[in-house]
């Protein structure tokens, strides 16, 4: 049987961006999570109340995490390359974000564009539910995701929607 995602030790490192302050979070084999957040305080309290055993610590992937991370917010990133510990994911979920890593930099989709890809086109609440859920900001670019009027909604980083509009304009993405 599988270990409990909990009780797996993970390492993971804070740093501050434009945006505010990113965790990133590594697994055993790949990182498990990037988290965006006001304050290094707040996103250190919410990793500790799920994973008690967390240490801060860099780590080869996490120094490598933070330098892409860092690269993409200054523009001079346009795709990641990192390893996303997909596994404790639902099998939608997995698919959801599979299909949001295709849609290039620069581009959006709206909830109803993104089912559609994963072959379940009256499934947009559920897919705006698995984006939502996203622990992956910035590296599956939940960002992208807009209204089928191109009005943005919901994003769980940082300063909410602020935030997905700064990014999308870092990105030179046009909506609306």
């Amino acid at each position: 049987m599988k270990q409990s995602l909990v009780a797996q030790p993970v390492d993971y490192l804070f740093f501050p961006t434009s945006l505010g302050w990113v965790t990133v979070i590594d697994g055993q084999s790949a990182l498990q999570g990037i988290l965006l957040g006001k304050s290094r305080a707040s996103l250190e309290k919410e990793l500790l109340s799920v994973r008690p055993a967390a240490r801060l610590r860099e780590s080869p992937r996490l120094v490598a995490a933070r330098g892409q991370i860092l690269e993409y917010l200054e523009g001079r990133r346009q795709a990641f390359q990192l390893e996303l510990d997909f596994s404790f994911l639902s099998p939608f979920q997995q698919e959801v974000y599979g299909q949001l890593m295709l849609v290039p930099y620069g581009a959006t989709i709206s909830y109803g564009g993104l089912a559609a890809r994963t072959g379940r086109p009256r499934a947009a609440r559920a897919v705006g539910r698995a984006v939502a859920a996203n622990p992956f900001l910035l590296a599956v670019p939940c960002h992208r995701v807009v209204a089928a009027d191109g009005s943005l909604h919901g994003f769980s980083g940082g300063e909410g929607i602020s935030t997905k509009r700064k990014l999308l304009e870092l990105e030179g993405a046009l909506f609306g």
